[in-house]
This record gives C-alpha cells, structure tokens and sequence, in this order.
C-alpha cells in the first residue's frame, strides 16, 4: 500500500516548508472577504502562518498578506491572528 502524501504549504513569514495541519490558514472568499479559516475547508483563496508571534509580525511588517491577497488587510485581521496564537 503506498504511503499518503502529506500537503507541504510556506508560512508566509519564515518561509519554511511545513505540514497544513502545522500552519494557520487566512483565506481570502470569491466575495473579498477575509478570515481565518481554522477548518481548511472554506473556499477561496488561501495563505499559510505559522502558530508563532514572530512569523506574524514578518509577515506583516513585509505586507505579505497584502501581497498574496492583492487587497488592503484590516487591522481586525491581525488582531484575530494574534487572538489565535
């Protein structure tokens, strides 16, 4: 039987390859809209944080949720993603 690949995502602050289930998904929805999404499951797009203050803060001192996203991110955002760790 042949083993089960394990999804590799970047975290988008360190730039390490790691597991899905290691990272914090932010997902940006067909209508614009972005959250969290802690399921995995919503649709849309979708970028990857490690569970750490410090890949957070690089992440967004370099605005690479703004990139990734191609929008502006509200403070509200970041203010979940600092709750959530």
């Amino acid at each position: 039987m042949a083993e089960k690949k394990i999804p590799l995502r970047k975290c988008l602050g360190c730039g390490e390859m790691k597991s899905k289930k290691e990272l914090i998904r932010v997902v940006k929805s067909p209508e614009g809209e972005i959250s969290i999404d802690l399921t995995g499951k919503k649709s849309g797009r979708g970028a990857y944080i490690c569970h750490s203050k410090e890949c957070l803060s690089k992440a967004q001192k370099s605005k690479r949720l703004e990139k990734s996203f191609s929008t502006q991110i509200s403070e509200d955002v970041y203010n979940a993603l600092i709750a959530e760790l």
